[in-house]
């Protein structure tokens, strides 16, 4: 499909919201392949949480019919989680099912400048895959650094970066949405150089920005429709190319992160306001690679992974404005949890989570096993009989079988680790959550509390009976406190969470 017709093909209105009919097209294209292995396409949203969905909240103000209609032919995971409540460090854990922590990155994220933060060296998803016959793309917001200057120079090749680490070709924007420069780049070089500077969004409004270098021709507004588009032409071309090998496509999105820049065919669709609508353009985009995957008869033989890189913000504006989607508009975007983006707290780091691949994953299933977005390295080479090396997915665990829908007689993971925005570490084992700090770790004022005498230096919850973390349980429960104090310093010392 040219250019003008998909963008027309955007804009039609309504009918390009709903789910491209895989009731229809499990009779024509959406069989499953005999053999072989699969295509895998990871979607990952950009601050969307865990509320915004309909199949995560009833009360959600945002219609999502097709991330819905996976979730309808797939499996919905209720207790998945990023590896970090912010974006960089969980990028790094999906492609290299490594905590980020253990990485020069210890808190915060990178920006636009920044030189890459993987290692050349590192297995990743993408280069594990390769070796088994995959081709590989990402196609998105990278957001892990280009190059390897102290300051990223867009005047030079943009090496290393994703084609240095697995992928045979990369199309995106180099960080945020709202981090300069604003600029496409295509595998190792920007399609347009940053040669002119803009101001920066309006502080009170959604569409903020930061002031910097910018692309000529480069609009906020046109950047998910373009690289939905082109994520569309990369199954489209691999269909027509390299119809015998199979692929992996890594589609991190740019949505619904700031600044809030939803097109015009999506505005007023929902009910949370310029946020909300967003959220719709993101379900429009997931329908358009359903959709691809339908048309090229590729729907039986994808897994596709959709979740997002961390909770949402909870803002309707930016975070100086002090008004937030709830009280404007009842909308909840994290659902019951306590916190936002950013947090220690689950609002911060539990994401949804589904996963679709007919025959393979039983339909219209919910799965409560904790999990990890670091997981999907050591599925991947589960499904491709891969074993991956010793210093190669660290923190990443095989949950393929939670995707069969096997009876499991023990955990997959021993614990899972969380980190906040501050560097604040969690630890999860069951239903007890511990936490090494007081207050949010993140956006939640406070971020961190001191504590009196006399005063938890912590915070534990029970979150079978207390999921919105609101009865510490610290200081009667010193012996859980310690055990999974241990454990989280037994992990940081061996280097791994995942046995050997």
């Amino acid at each position: 499909m040219n250019r003008r017709n998909f963008l027309k093909a955007a804009g039609i209105g309504i009918a390009s919201l709903a789910m491209p009919g895989c009731a229809d097209g499990l009779q024509s294209g959406c069989g499953i392949a005999g053999s072989g292995k699969p295509n895998i396409v990871f979607i990952m949203a950009d601050d969307m949480g865990y509320g915004d969905l309909g199949c995560y909240n009833k009360k959600s103000k945002i219609p999502t019919p097709n991330m819905d209609g996976l979730a309808t032919e797939g499996m919905r995971f209720t207790d998945a989680h990023s590896p970090s409540a912010v974006c960089t460090p969980t990028r790094y854990g999906v492609l290299t099912g490594r905590y980020c922590w253990r990485s020069r990155l210890k808190r915060g994220v990178l920006g636009g400048y920044s030189p890459a933060l993987i290692d050349s060296n590192r297995m990743t998803v993408a280069s594990m895959l390769k070796q088994y016959g995959y081709t590989t793309a990402c196609i998105g917001k990278w957001h892990l650094g280009l190059g390897n200057n102290k300051k990223t120079d867009y005047d030079k090749p943009l090496v290393p970066g994703p084609n240095a680490l697995g992928f045979d070709y990369f199309y995106g924007i180099p960080a945020s949405l709202d981090m300069t420069p604003y600029c496409y780049v295509e595998n190792d070089r920007p399609v347009v150089k940053p040669t002119l500077t803009t101001e920066a969004g309006k502080a009170n409004e959604d569409g903020w920005w930061r002031a910097g270098a910018i692309a000529p021709g480069f609009k906020h507004v046109e950047v998910l429709p373009r690289l939905t588009e082109k994520a569309v032409e990369y199954i489209d071309d691999h269909t027509n190319t390299s119809p015998d090998k199979p692929f992996f496509m890594y589609f991190p999105l740019p949505a619904p992160h700031c600044p809030i820049a939803p097109a015009d065919f999506v505005k007023g669709r929902s009910k949370a306001g310029g946020y909300g609508d967003f959220v719709v353009e993101v379900d429009w985009t997931v329908g358009q690679v359903v959709k691809a995957l339908q048309r090229n008869g590729l729907t039986g033989n994808t897994l596709i992974f959709l979740t997002s890189d961390n909770g949402s913000p909870g803002r309707t504006k930016i975070k100086r404005d002090p008004y937030s989607i709830i009280e404007i508009y009842s909308h909840y975007p994290n659902g019951d949890l306590r916190g936002v983006k950013a947090d220690s707290w689950d609002g911060g780091h539990r994401e949804p989570f589904i996963a679709r691949w007919p025959g393979k994953i039983p339909a219209g299933t919910t799965n409560d096993e904790i999990i990890c977005l670091t997981d999907l390295m050591a599925t991947c080479a589960a499904i491709v009989g891969a074993k991956l090396p010793y210093n190669a997915g660290e923190d990443s665990f095989n949950i393929l079988p939670a995707l069969s829908g096997q009876k499991l007689n023990k955990p997959i993971r021993e614990a899972i680790v969380h980190h906040s925005l501050s560097g604040m570490f969690s630890i999860r084992q069951g239903k007890w959550k511990l936490i090494l700090g007081l207050g949010s770790g993140g956006f939640t004022k406070p971020q961190k509390i001191k504590p009196k005498q006399g005063q938890p230096a912590g915070q534990l919850y029970n979150l079978q009976d207390d999921l919105a973390e609101s009865n510490n349980l610290w200081s009667k429960h010193p012996q859980i406190v310690e055990r999974l104090t241990k454990l989280l310093e037994k992990y940081k010392e061996q280097g791994r969470t995942r046995p050997i």
